[in-house]
């Protein structure tokens, strides 16, 4: 086995621990620690443009126990990727001066494009059974939705400023969320995916590919889970019209009836609407204009690509 790396993947709701070694023997990826901690870095940001203090201390608490777990496994290095909530905060500086104190290593604030790239190789990379020819990958986070089109590599890839968080900051006030609301946040993704059909051409793909917390939620609302099981998520395929109904059966429910559901994380209940909400109109966009019928859900997504990437590159500095 290689040594140990570990990647950190900082979004807008959650951040995120994967320690991981290769398989010289197989050549895949060996998990030794996944964390997730939802720490919503990224509230208010879309209202305010800066960090709240109390979200920056947060974090970097779920830092602290990271940089634990880090020494604890002996990782040879760390990258540390920060996305939306921190591209879009003024003040983020706060937040990567503490963590540069905490663990030793630059915050790397990504742009859309490379975090749709690094999302696309973490899903595909662990889905053999996807059939041939471009695939649509689709990441949710809480502050933007990254759409990448490829087969192998990424050939055409967009960020779009809406998520999760972001959008129920905007519109889904009310619980449940009023239909007016719902009809101005599903206009703001349309638009979205509007300009995104100017960059992808999404009549050519042949898989549908979804991933991150939104859509694994959903699968494990679909597959009827009462608890979580990675195992079941992971590689499930639905229906586009079967996954549609369960996203707009969770944007109808209140926050209570989310919560009795038991499969849904308590940092999600009151966000999973609206990553519903987008991924439904993503599902309805790309069948509509190609051959895909179906979707994949991938447990595998941009941290598992940051990990990936680092293995490259510190397996590339030793030959």
């Amino acid at each position: 086995m290689s040594a140990p790396v570990a990647a950190i993947d900082c979004g807008t709701n959650s951040i995120r621990l994967l320690i991981a070694r290769r398989d010289p023997s197989t050549g895949a990826m060996v998990d030794l620690e996944r964390r997730l901690e939802m720490v919503r870095l990224g509230y208010g940001v879309d209202r305010t443009g800066r960090f709240d203090p109390a979200a920056v201390e947060r974090t970097l608490e779920a830092a602290r126990g990271y940089a634990a777990l880090i020494a604890q496994h002996g990782a040879r290095e760390l990258r540390f990727v920060a996305t939306s909530a921190t591209r879009d905060a003024a003040n983020r500086d706060v937040f990567i001066d503490g963590i540069r104190e905490i663990l030793g290593v630059q915050v790397e604030v990504i742009s859309g494009e490379e975090e749709a790239a690094l999302s696309f190789r973490g899903a595909v990379s662990t889905l053999p059974q996807l059939p041939a020819g471009p695939r649509v990958v689709v990441d949710i986070g809480g502050g933007s939705t990254e759409l990448v089109l490829g087969t192998e590599e990424p050939e055409a890839r967009i960020s779009l400023d809406i998520g999760s968080v972001r959008l129920t900051e905007r519109h889904l006030r009310s619980d449940p969320p009023m239909a007016e609301e719902i009809a101005a946040a599903a206009a703001d993704v349309d638009a979205l995916l509007d300009t995104a059909a100017e960059r992808l051409p999404l009549q050519e793909a042949t898989s549908l590919v979804g991933t991150a917390g939104t859509v694994t939620t959903v699968t494990a609302v679909a597959e009827g889970l009462t608890e979580y099981r990675p195992d079941v998520v992971h590689g499930a395929t639905r229906s586009i019209e079967d996954a549609v109904a369960v996203c707009e059966r969770l944007l109808a429910m209140t926050r209570e009836e989310r919560g009795e559901l038991g499969i849904i994380h308590p940092g999600r209940i009151d966000v999973i609407g609206a990553g519903a909400l987008i991924w439904a109109r993503i599902l309805r966009r790309v069948a509509g204009v190609s051959a895909v019928t179906t979707t994949v859900t991938s447990e595998h997504d941009i941290l598992d690509g940051i990990a990936l990437d680092v293995l490259d590159r510190v397996e590339a500095r030793d030959r």
